[in-house]
């Protein structure tokens, strides 16, 4: 909202019932969702949960922007939306959040990602993780009143909801590769809306937008999506991109991958390459079967 006002473009949020407000009102993830706006007009509405819905009103004419978590965005956007803009990044990192200073041997650790389930098995194979559900705030209460005894959430999650819970340690792609788009936005708009096409592709960020495109190229090779334990991680700069990669099964093997590209599309297909070759399909399959 503040960077469409910031290029005179003021717009309403509308208020859109998903299917993830009637399934799960707490919410289940800790910085996904999406929210609804329409151009010129004043501030109202409430933020979505699910990116079906909001694409379905951006489709119908009922909205004119879609704004979603990055990380929960299909490889592909549909017939008729393009994603029109990648505004700069925040923190795309996750980090563990625990009662006390250090996370006990044996400790439990509450989850819900199978990425974040099998990485954390991977360098702390002492822990024991617990299915945990909820948005921020549930599963912060759950750490406080001592049913778990840390969590791994994103860092962009905690930041825009302003929350700085006091032992937070911000875990290291050695640790933690982030989901494919973890702390970016994407902005949708309709393919022949001249108008907002125009406003939108003003807040796009160049590096945000080819880190984002080269994760997503390696979730559409993979035919991968953010219920699978791949990790994807771009980071632009010196005239191109560097991905790190993982995909980590639930015994701990692991398919790494490592590159450097000159282009988004190359970064992508290279990481891919990777990670075939180090073994990542026999464990997205096994994933999927699960």
């Amino acid at each position: 909202m503040n960077l469409l006002a910031a290029v005179g473009a003021p717009a309403e949020l509308v208020p859109i019932a998903t299917a993830g407000d009637a399934a799960s009102p707490a919410g289940s993830n800790d910085d996904s969702g999406g929210v609804a706006l329409r151009r010129d007009a004043g501030p109202a509405g409430r933020k979505g949960s699910f990116v079906h819905e909001i694409v379905r009103a951006l489709v119908d004419g009922e909205v004119d922007l879609a704004v979603h978590s990055a990380k929960d965005l299909p490889a592909e956007d549909p017939d008729g939306v393009v994603t029109a803009a990648v505004p700069e990044r925040a923190d795309p990192f996750d980090v563990l959040v625990s009662r006390d200073e250090e996370l006990a041997e044996g400790a439990a650790l509450g989850t819900s990602s199978l990425r974040r389930r099998n990485q954390v098995l991977r360098w702390r194979p002492d822990v024991r993780v617990v299915d945990l559900r909820g948005n921020v705030d549930t599963r912060l209460r759950r750490l406080q009143d001592g049913d778990i005894d840390g969590l791994v959430l994103a860092a962009a999650g905690l930041e825009r909801l302003g929350l700085r819970p006091p032992f937070t340690r911000r875990l290291s792609l050695d640790r933690m590769v982030p989901a494919p788009g973890q702390g970016a936005l994407a902005v949708q708009v309709r393919a022949d809306d001249a108008g907002a096409l125009a406003i939108v592709r003003s807040l796009d960020h160049l590096a945000s937008r080819d880190a984002f495109e080269a994760e997503r190229g390696v979730v559409r090779a993979l035919g991968a999506d953010c219920a699978l334990p791949l990790g994807v991680y771009a980071v632009a700069g010196n005239g191109g991109l560097r991905v790190r990669a993982a995909v980590v099964g639930s015994d701990g093997v692991a398919a790494d991958a490592d590159v450097t590209a000159a282009s988004s599309p190359a970064a992508s297909e290279a990481t891919v390459r990777a990670l075939l070759a180090a073994g990542a399909e026999p464990l997205l399959a096994a994933a999927r079967e699960s």
